[in-house]
């Protein structure tokens, strides 16, 4: 394969693969933001440290990937050596990045597990069904047909509740009941008479499991979602490092080449050879003065 041809397909390939590095970047930073600024999620109403820091490192990492694909798509265009060892730099950086935001989101696992109970938790206890908080526990409950985090009972720690004096959940939130017609101002619901409206909707049939496994479910999913994305980033880092490697050969070889070619006189096309583009004036021409000396002459011995 000539080596100009070679050298326009590595940087075929490795423009795609670029493409592809960039919008796992891309993805990773947007859950780093989800992870440090979404207000309706459990992971980030009362994140954790660890939390945090895994996600200001994937929105770091999904930021610096957007620079190293610049680097890397001008020195790819632009034949420029010296990018592509930035550039393969930055890959080993970041996969280091990467290793460290992994095993740290992997080792705290338990710990930002306890840390969403914990978020439940204060949830149900100041809950009052106004604030986004609220909202998103309705929400919970409602789609995943549950109620309090191991039990209805969890809601008798809910400082409401315990303003009721009650030692059963004989009042819950609506979104605890299977069918339930809410009171126009209330978030509340019972199932006895005599809690009645105004102050209480009406609910039938509430949902006697808890919300922990299906919390802990979606939990888990989120963090092979997370871990999945840095493990693909890192093998396509592997292979942009591979093409890097060979596009950083291709050129320097050519541009060996190219300098013996210049610095070689054999890389003359003309050098050796007859120009016929001259004619000499004189060619042809013999001096009569001189005739017995002209290779033409055959009795010149």
């Amino acid at each position: 394969m000539k080596l100009d041809v070679k050298i326009q397909l590595l940087n075929f390939f490795f423009e795609v693969f670029n493409f592809i590095f960039l919008a796992l970047g891309l993805s990773v930073c947007g859950v780093g933001l989800w992870i440090l600024f979404d207000g309706g999620s459990l992971l980030t109403i009362h994140a954790s440290v660890e939390l945090r820091v895994v996600g200001a490192g994937l929105m770091l990492i999904g930021l610096a990937v957007l620079a190293v694909c610049v680097v890397g798509i001008v020195g790819a265009v632009k034949d420029v050596r010296v990018l592509l060892l930035v550039y393969l730099g930055f890959l080993i950086v970041l996969v280091l990045g990467q290793l460290f935001v992994t095993l740290l989101l992997l080792l705290n696992r338990d710990k930002i597990e306890r840390s969403v109970d914990e978020t439940v938790d204060r949830i149900i206890f100041e809950y009052g069904g106004h604030n986004s908080s609220d909202i998103l526990m309705d929400k919970i409950q409602s789609y995943e047909g549950c109620c309090g985090r191991t039990g209805p009972s969890d809601w008798l720690k809910n400082s409401y509740i315990q303003s009721l004096n009650l030692t059963n959940p004989d009042v819950l939130p609506c979104s605890c009941f299977r069918s339930r017609r809410p009171a126009v101002h209330s978030s509340w619901c019972s199932e006895l008479p005599d809690f009645t409206t105004p102050m209480y909707g009406r609910g039938n049939g509430s949902h006697d499991q808890g919300c922990k496994q299906k919390v802990t479910d979606w939990l888990q999913e989120n963090i092979l979602t997370v871990v999945g994305m840095d493990v693909a980033l890192m093998l396509i880092q592997v292979v942009q490092f591979v093409f890097t490697v060979s596009l950083h050969r291709a050129l320097g070889l050519r541009a060996v080449k190219t300098t013996d070619c210049l610095s070689d006189p054999e890389g003359d096309l003309d050098h050796g050879e007859q120009n016929y583009a001259y004619v000499d004036p004189d060619d042809g021409y013999v001096d009569p003065a001189h005739l017995a000396y002209h290779h033409d002459n055959q009795d010149y011995d």
